[in-house]
């Protein structure tokens, strides 16, 4: 994998939850612009009663020149 300097997972069991997932995805990268996603990893698991969906980003800091630019 490419040089990570960190991971951001999210993670919902609930319908409710499930729903808000993308904006609450879309909010965090907003407010981190300076993070480049290399990596993701989207994990969906279950019971009889719940369904669990856990995204996983792997990211490291842009370097200066790429953030100005986008």
């Amino acid at each position: 994998m490419a040089n990570v300097t960190g991971v951001k997972v999210f993670s919902a069991t609930k319908a409710k939850e499930r729903e808000g997932l993308g904006e609450a995805i879309t909010e965090w990268l907003r407010g981190n612009p300076n993070m480049e996603i290399v990596d993701k990893i989207v994990t969906q698991s279950s019971d009889s009663e719940f369904h669990c969906l856990t995204i996983t980003f792997f990211y490291r800091a842009r370097d200066r020149s790429s953030s100005a630019a986008a």
